[in-house]
């Protein structure tokens, strides 16, 4: 089972959502709004922090898992995280 990583950051969560067609549609402060047509329309809020807290990256990560219909370890190993 793999963990949560506690050091991932704003900007390389966004790098990692690429691979699932994750694209930056606006960056409103400390927030970027990713979007993907991939497996239906998707929205995505990550904080621009350093790092991203644990628990607020586990809600990301959680609805991202639930759009595409994996887990949140299928995902992790997905995103190489």
């Amino acid at each position: 089972m793999k963990k949560i990583p506690r050091d991932i950051t704003g900007p390389e969560l966004v790098r990692a959502l690429r691979v699932l067609g994750y694209s930056q549609v606006r960056q409103d402060g400390s927030h970027i709004r990713l979007s993907t047509l991939q497996g239906g329309q998707n929205h995505v809020t990550v904080p621009n922090h350093r790092p991203i807290k644990v628990g607020t990256l586990r809600a990301i990560l959680s609805g991202i898992a639930n759009h595409h219909q994996v887990t949140v370890e299928v995902l992790l190993e997905q995103l190489d995280l």
